[in-house]
């Protein structure tokens, strides 16, 4: 009880905050609507008022969590939870990217940490590149990667999971190489010692010792892959992700569609960290380090 109090504690500031924040943002439009109408508002008018509105500047929690019980609920019991009007369906079309790419920047940021402890031509030469590459913003690269896989005929799902590989990779490549050269110098000199071949050694020492910079990075590198998912949906028009939900409510002013899909794709980055978490715990206790 005591670990969860603080937790409730700032969630229900939050809360509070979100719904006085409302207030401020839609007071405008309902003393507008009440002065063209020729009343006046009592102060709990004007607060029922700024937390109904069909299209408010910041819909309010509750809004929001209508919008997903009609959007996730409501079509599971209706037996329509792959409707493209379900989050759902939205969710997995993104998931689905969001793995691919995951899985792709695991795989590329593992070979390039190895190859970086490795070969120290690659560690002076490639290592740099790849810090580089994540000073260019992905909205200005997302577009170029989707126009010239379209143009060589690849296009649908693999567009968008390079995008997430392309930013799942980094932290990955960083938290290996770090993980990688984590032995100390008298582990190193010991397995020398017993003679161990440098496949040995990157079995028995170096990769063991790995499994906890390993892991942390691909906590980042999952939450990164979901948020070039969603880029990745944004330039081609896509009509199925959550990017998609957030760019249809932008053109259409649907505030309180955009908070839901937010709020959607922060629970499903959420429960794909903690899959990962619990992967970890699990192990780590069985490599004894937990």
């Amino acid at each position: 009880m005591r670990s969860v109090l603080p937790i409730l504690t700032v969630i229900a500031a939050i809360v509070a905050l979100w719904y006085g924040a409302a207030i401020q943002l839609n007071k405008p439009w309902a003393l507008d609507k009440a002065t063209r109408a020729g009343t006046e508002l009592s102060f709990s008018e004007m607060v029922a008022d700024t937390w109904s509105q069909t299209k408010p500047k910041l819909p309010v929690p509750h809004q929001v969590g209508e919008e997903l019980w009609k959007t996730t609920g409501e079509m599971v019991a209706k037996g329509r939870a792959f409707s493209k009007r379900s989050l759902i369906y939205h969710s997995w079309v993104t998931f689905s990217s969001t793995m691919l790419g995951f899985v792709l920047g695991t795989g590329l940021g593992i070979a390039l940490a190895v190859g970086i402890v490795y070969n120290r031509t690659m560690d002076m030469s490639v290592m740099p590149w790849v810090i580089a590459s994540q000073t260019i913003p992905i909205l200005a690269i997302a577009p170029m990667i989707i126009v010239v896989l379209n143009a060589v005929g690849i296009s649908g799902l693999l567009p968008k999971a390079m995008i997430s590989m392309y930013l799942s990779f980094f932290p990955v490549v960083v938290g290996m190489v770090k993980g990688l050269r984590s032995p100390s110098a008298m582990q190193l000199d010991q397995m020398r010692t017993w003679n161990a071949s440098p496949s040995q050694t990157f079995w028995r020492l170096r990769l063991p010792s790995s499994m906890p910079y390993l892991f942390t990075s691909l906590k980042i590198a999952m939450a990164a892959s979901l948020v070039g998912a969603i880029v990745g949906e944004l330039p081609t028009g896509a009509v199925a992700g959550l990017g998609a939900r957030l760019l249809a409510g932008s053109y259409y002013g649907q505030t309180i569609q955009i908070w839901s899909a937010l709020i959607m794709a922060a629970t499903l980055a959420a429960v794909l960290v903690g899959l990962i978490g619990l992967l970890q715990r699990l192990t780590l206790k069985r490599m004894g380090m937990a």
